[in-house]
């Protein structure tokens, strides 16, 4: 593999710093396994699923010009707006180095290329191989292994890898829930691979029937639905239950365009569209995950023809100026690295978008202390709530 350029990947546009990666030792043993697995297969398939590649090291890594396995054809399902985004760029900064040109979108002869997948049956259906970044969610890994399980071929073989400090042995029962034999490989560069095979087609079907999960709220008199890997899942986690305390305070007129950023279910969007009927609400959210429960949120609620549901690596695709209110519950954390420029760089994007006046109100733990970063990127800042755990501010943009 030293032919490629490994080290040359970036994150962009998620964030980059000195100490983050677009590539770890999970992503560099994983490829070295699919080398191992078609190594003297008499019918080695041309066709790969990945799931959860963070920045395209596993797509472009398995369509290297020096690659021996014959892969021409990926796959790919990636949760993050941003990590597609990745992928899309590292296979144009490095199209040197790869046997196809660009995604098949935009070259469809090519010798090889990759395609980006819905998480459905089409991403999975038939695969002989499948490989994937093992998330940190055991909701999102049962979601994952219940489609291969159900969908793929009969001799499917599944190589999920992780790094070992973020993994379990929850995530080996969970995949052995829908394949017959799963096996763990030799701890190499601080990760580890499970290989997963013989499908259990039954159970996986049963329980992929139940998706989305629902559960009703009788206090709100609201219906969240989630799909695996979603935050919080379908229950209303303690940051929004401080921010629904509020929500009635937040200024919103007729007509005034609201986004509920990082929408995740999509309660808040439903909860402000209740409030204020004739304003515009916008769920925004990066998550394919959040974004599918969110829709199913909205239809389960009798909101989805009132509720815009968006798909957006940050809020890139609304104009400057242009939201009255924002409501954000912000990540302090990029995929699994604590790091705090994540929220920074989320404010000033709400900050631009905000109309001059315009209110953006944010709920994050007490110790995280945004109000400084808030005065500066924003505007004026106060505290609207404090619970023992978290504070909900107002900002107001200025001119």
């Amino acid at each position: 593999m030293s032919a490629f350029p490994y080290d040359l990947l970036r994150r962009w546009p998620d964030l980059e710093a000195p100490d983050l990666f677009a590539i770890d030792g999970a992503d560099r043993l994983l490829l070295a396994e699919i080398d191992a697995a078609l190594d003297g297969h008499s019918q080695p398939p041309s066709e790969l699923v990945v799931i959860g590649d963070n920045f395209g090291a596993l797509t472009l890594g398995a369509l290297r010009a020096d690659q021996p396995m014959g892969i021409t054809r990926v796959r790919v399902h990636q949760d993050a707006r941003s990590a597609e985004l990745a992928l899309e760029n590292n296979a144009t900064a490095l199209a040197g180095a790869l046997v196809f040109v660009a995604h098949e979108a935009t070259a469809p002869h090519a010798s090889a290329h990759f395609v980006h997948c819905a998480l459905d049956p089409e991403l999975v259906a038939d695969a002989r191989l499948v490989l994937l970044r093992l998330p940190r969610s055991l909701e999102q890994l049962d979601h994952w292994a219940a489609l291969i399980a159900a969908y793929a071929a009969d001799d499917v073989f599944v190589l999920a890898g992780g790094r070992i400090k973020h993994m379990s042995h929850s995530m080996n029962e969970v995949l052995a829930r829908y394949f017959d034999t799963v096996q763990a490989s030799l701890a190499e560069q601080k990760s580890r691979v499970l290989r997963a095979s013989g499908p259990k087609r039954a159970e996986a079907l049963e329980v992929l029937a139940r998706y989305p999960m629902a559960k009703h709220h009788p206090q709100q008199d609201l219906t969240v639905c989630a799909f695996g890997g979603v935050f919080a899942g379908f229950s209303i986690d303690i940051g929004t239950r401080a921010m629904l305390e509020v929500l009635g305070q937040i200024p919103i007129a007729a007509g005034q365009r609201v986004i509920d950023f990082g929408c995740g279910t999509g309660i808040l969007a439903a909860m402000l569209t209740r409030l204020h009927p004739a304003a515009t609400v916008i769920a925004s959210d990066q998550s394919a995950a959040a974004v599918a429960s969110a829709e199913a949120t909205m239809a389960a609620n009798g909101l989805a023809q009132r509720v815009s549901v968006v798909r957006d690596d940050g809020l890139k695709h609304q104009p400057p100026a242009s939201a009255d209110v924002i409501v954000f519950n912000p990540p302090f954390h990029s995929g699994a690295a604590v790091h705090s420029d994540t929220s920074l760089r989320l404010f000033a994007e709400a900050a631009r978008v905000l109309k001059p006046g315009g209110e953006l109100w944010i709920v994050a733990n007490r110790h995280l202390g945004y109000k400084g970063s808030l005065r500066k990127i924003v505007g004026e800042t106060t505290e609207v709530l404090h619970t023992p755990k978290f504070t909900v501010t107002r900002s107001i943009r200025g001119a």
